[in-house]
């Protein structure tokens, strides 16, 4: 969950699940084009508005696109769209007690994303390219849960994503201490920048406050398997003092962690021995 000030930064492996059908897609960072200035669209139902190409949608900041082929493309893509685990409205909030949950785009609403944004990606792909995506979304949001505990109140309601934005052009300062950690170090540190980011608004309903999470997608080596591998670094930003906090004490568990796992403190007679 959190990053150790003495260790690489991607602390959260992952794998897409054994069945996907693909274990080689190339990371192609963000297919959403942020360039266009958002329409002012008030959230709710369908995150995705498909009455204009030209405009975003404030709460996810993706392009409004439909559910047919927009461009020349090789093969059919399915439509359907696969409901998230990640809370966007909890019970009580609408007036109508129901939990609504984001919903990920098409293969088809994605293929046109990436052309839109001028990435050429195989339309056969596809497919393979949207599994990888969402389930690195949801491994994403249970780092974000993690964080979340560690400030929960008993009673609270989960928390949910409000809004968020994808980066992939802009290095979050963290990202650039490891780039330089890398260029100093190369044997210790990972040279390679993250290939994607996401700012996340995450609202706890107890008292309505927002947090906005940075997250770093990494490329990783490969699981034995042969999956492809990604790591995670998932954290709250330092907009607040609680959030400096967090940060703070997480880094201190992890070193404290790092150090009993290398056996520093041990004494003799066996056992470890109280750091002061």
């Amino acid at each position: 969950m959190g990053q150790s000030i003495s260790s690489q930064p991607p602390a959260t492996p992952s794998s897409p699940p054994s069945s996907c059908p693909m274990h080689n897609a190339p990371s192609t960072g963000c297919p959403i084009q942020h360039n266009d200035p958002p329409a002012a669209k008030p959230s709710g139902g369908c995150p995705i508005d498909h009455s204009s190409l030209n405009t975003l949608n404030p709460a996810n900041q993706m392009p409004n696109l439909p559910q047919i082929p927009i461009y020349s493309q090789a093969v059919p893509l399915p439509t359907e769209r696969t409901m998230s685990s990640i809370p966007r409205v909890v019970d009580g909030e609408t007036g109508t007690d129901t939990r609504q949950t984001w919903e990920y785009p098409s293969p088809q609403q994605f293929y046109n994303a990436l052309v839109r944004k001028g990435l050429d990606t195989p339309a056969e792909h596809v497919e393979t390219v949207v599994q990888i995506h969402n389930f690195l979304n949801e491994r994403a949001w249970g780092e974000v849960l993690k964080w979340e505990k560690r400030v929960a109140q008993e009673g609270d309601e989960e928390p949910h994503l409000t809004r968020f934005m994808g980066r992939p052009g802009e290095m979050s300062p963290k990202a650039r201490f490891w780039m330089l950690a890398g260029w100093l170090l190369p044997a210790r540190f990972n040279t390679e920048p993250p290939f994607d980011r996401h700012d996340w608004i995450v609202r706890r309903p107890r008292d309505g406050t927002e947090v906005r999470y940075v997250i770093d997608y990494y490329s990783a080596p490969a699981t034995p398997n042969g999956d492809p591998g990604f790591a995670l670094d998932v954290r709250p930003a330092l907009d607040s003092f609680e959030s400096v906090q967090q940060r703070v004490t997480v880094g201190m568990d992890d070193v404290w962690e790092e150090l009993r796992e290398r056996g520093w403190g041990k004494s003799d007679r066996g056992g470890t021995q109280q750091v002061r």
